[in-house]
């Protein structure tokens, strides 16, 4: 059994009665905390911070202390359901586990039969830790289209870093780097996947030199030596004119340089292109500060850059994460104490490995949905959303016939989200696995209950980059509720994968874990398992790139007929790109702003977090509200060329009066209809999904810059 060495947890069971307490870790968003599970009569009742977990060292934001708000809702889907009636009606009927996976193992059989696995799409969402489950039961159907946010959050971060210096780069909280740059990301609310706010926190209380750069007068910002206010979408700009400060007065790693770099002097031409008066005209940004910030971050040492998903939902994605790298790698923080390091993860089979990608039939992954178009996401099994909408609404290049979401709502978290909704009414056939009946959801033939981190044994933090695997212990069950991972086992040997799975999950968890030559029940004996920590390993065997340099200059771009140095590309919709837009729609509006309590479309059902957080807010500035006749507290309409929506106002000076930043993923639960206003407040209504408004390599959709109009909810304005 895990011990447990410290006594408050003796003093908290006697003094409340709790009758046990389960070590465990959290997965109600990107996960990561170890946590204390108190429980009475086998009901999780209480949910701390682990002391002794070396992920957020006993702290616990407020999203995990309600798990248990989660766990028990009484809207919460505890039994399969099957429609009736027209899709959105709001009707259903309870069924057996049996008859579910057996009517959706029928209907897979079916569609590959007369269409072709590529007909089937599997798709995920952000932070359930089930991917490897999901690509595993895709490749071996022969579908090589499975649907995620990986096309625009974390998979671009993953895909650069690869070709890049060959694995993901995360800053070393634990030896305290000297300077810190947060690039678009608010850490302390976000908990951002490797990352978590507390580790960050700490360092800053060590004396680390801090630069943000955020269009928002964050936390962070407030507290930072040096903000940087960028227009939004200029990132890679912003970034290419520090590389210019810092290579032109020779502040780089020369020896890093010299013996590790690859594309160095058509590098330095590029950066020679981005010159500082030239950034700041492009940013917003006086040149001085563009100077200052760079001279700090190439001048302390260590240092290493925070940044997040604001920077990757851009038409720069793939370039503002390359750019990035390259600021990390000139300044030789690749990979040393403090820096920005290259973890070696635990030797266990790892997600590529257990989800059976080379076990994908070559004539199908060619079939890819967007894969000759996104090549950089196409090589990393990646798809662009737009491309499935339109084999389902054209049938083009084939059709569509089946969606199988898990843990997923592209209703309120895809762009164009009146296009995705046609989508989704139109499909033949579509299975939503989820915990309640969401816009999506609503949409469905069948719909699973889904198991909370709660219910199920799995291995945590599995597929991040930071080192560290930790057992998430199975602390209760809610009525018939099934973790996706079992679920996918069970419905595998239904649809003839029998021999590459389990007779139950516990035996994919002994698979994973086989090469530490440990079980499932070793490893729940255990706090963590942590891959070995060594520094510079580069020094030793290069980096795993063709060239086993640091490249600056990607081979792997250029052979895919991309361009294989970071640049700058002007927003699809902004000031510059489209001025005759810009004067019928005034504002750059950013979206996706994090709030503590939710997690993405997550979390609005539950008391504690909506209390937190009633209505979708809009910050604008006090200039602009005077301008457009706004009161702070005023439902407004926020408008773009496609469409529009309500949110309510506040006045904040911590933003540019040309700019305003609305909430992302706002729907109502507690509207007892089938759209639970789902088209109220969705950001996603005004946000832009063609292709040519795309990372050209990534196929990211451009949801966080575009232009729009605001004014206040009573004011007509004729179309």
């Amino acid at each position: 059994m895990v011990e447990f060495r410290y006594s408050n947890v003796e003093r908290e069971m006697e003094v409340y009665g709790y009758d046990g307490v389960v070590k465990s870790h959290c997965r109600m968003c990107h996960g990561g905390c170890g946590v204390l599970v108190y429980t009475k009569n086998g009901k999780a009742v209480k949910i701390a911070g682990d002391p002794d977990c070396p992920i957020n060292h006993g702290t616990l934001c407020s999203k995990g202390i309600a798990s248990t708000q989660l766990a028990y809702h009484p809207d919460r889907l505890t039994y399969p359901l099957r429609r009736i009636g027209p899709k959105g009606s709001g009707k259903w009927d309870r069924i057996s586990w049996d008859e579910a996976l057996n009517t959706i193992a029928g209907r897979i059989l079916h569609y590959k039969e007369q269409f072709g696995a590529e007909s089937i799409v599997m798709g995920y969402g952000t932070g359930r830790e089930n991917e490897a489950a999901i690509y595993r039961f895709a490749n071996l159907l022969g579908t090589p289209n499975v649907l995620t946010a990986g096309h625009f959050c974390y998979g671009p971060r993953i895909a650069t870093s690869i070709i890049t210096c060959g694995t993901n780069v995360v800053v070393d909280y634990e030896n305290h780097p000297g300077c810190l740059m947060v690039w678009g990301n608010n850490i302390v609310i976000s908990n951002p996947d490797e990352y978590k706010g507390e580790p960050f926190s700490v360092s800053l209380d060590k004396g680390a030199r801090l630069i943000a750069i955020d269009p928002r007068l964050t936390r962070i910002a407030a507290r930072a030596d040096i903000w940087l206010q960028l227009r939004p979408g200029t990132d890679a700009a912003l970034a290419l004119g520090m590389l210019n400060v810092i290579v032109n007065e020779e502040l780089y790693d020369q020896e890093f340089v010299r013996n590790h770099v690859y594309g160095w002097e058509p590098f330095v031409k590029r950066v020679n292109e981005y010159s500082p008066e030239k950034v700041a005209k492009i940013t917003w940004v006086p040149k001085e500060k563009i100077k200052a910030a760079a001279r700090l971050f190439a001048t302390t040492k260590p240092a290493g850059i925070q940044w997040g998903v604001a920077i990757e939902q851009q038409i720069n994605c793939a370039d503002n994460d390359r750019v990035l790298m390259a600021l990390m790698g000139v300044t030789g923080n690749i990979d040393v104490p403090g820096g920005q390091m290259l973890f070696s993860t635990p030797k266990i089979r790892n997600v590529g490995q257990f989800g059976a990608h080379r076990m994908l039939p070559h004539e199908q992954a060619v079939k890819r949905l967007g894969a000759g178009r996104f090549r950089l996401a196409g090589n990393f099994a990646i798809i662009n959303p737009k491309c499935v909408w339109d084999a389902i609404l054209k049938e083009h290049p084939y059709p569509v016939k089946m969606l199988f979401f898990i843990s997923s709502n592209p209703v309120m978290t895809r762009a164009n989200a009146n296009e995705v909704y046609r989508a989704l009414e139109k499909v033949e056939f579509m299975v939503v696995s989820d915990f309640f009946l969401t816009p999506t959801a609503e949409l469905a033939d069948i719909v699973l209950p889904a198991a909370t981190w709660l219910e199920m044994d799995y291995i945590g933090d599995y597929w991040k980059r930071h080192g560290y695997i930790l057992p998430r212990r199975k602390v209760t069950q809610v009525g018939e509720c099934r973790s996706d991972h079992e679920m996918l086992n069970d419905l595998a040997h239904r649809v003839g994968q029998a021999e590459y799975w389990w007779d139950t999950f516990e035996g994919g968890l002994d698979y994973i874990l086989e090469p530490l030559a440990i079980t499932w029940q070793d490893f729940k004996k255990m706090n963590f398992i942590r891959g070995e920590v060594r520094y510079s390993k580069y020094k030793e065997r290069g980096f795993s790139t063709p060239t086993k340099k640091f490249e600056l200059y990607s081979t792997l771009l250029e052979n895919w007929g991309y361009d294989p140095l970071p640049r700058f590309r002007e927003p699809p919709e902004s000031p510059e790109s489209t001025p005759d837009l810009y004067r019928d729609y005034p504002y750059i509006l950013i979206s996706g702003r994090r709030l503590p309590g939710f997690f993405h479309t997550e979390n609005r059902q539950l008391p504690w977090m909506r209390e937190l957080h009633r209505d979708p807010v809009v910050e604008i500035h006090p200039e602009t509200a005077k301008k457009e006749g706004i009161t702070g507290g005023d439902w407004v309409v926020i408008e773009s060329p496609r469409g529009k929506v309500r949110q309510r106002a506040k006045i904040f000076e911590g933003i540019d009066p040309r700019v305003i930043s609305a909430e992302h993923a706002w729907w109502f639960p507690e509207k007892k209809d089938a759209k639970h206003g789902w088209d109220e407040s969705n950001i996603n209504i005004l946000t832009d999904n063609a292709y040519d408004a795309c990372d050209p390599a990534m196929g990211a959709t451009s949801v966080r810059v575009l232009l729009c109009k605001i004014y206040p909810e009573e004011k007509k304005i004729e179309n």
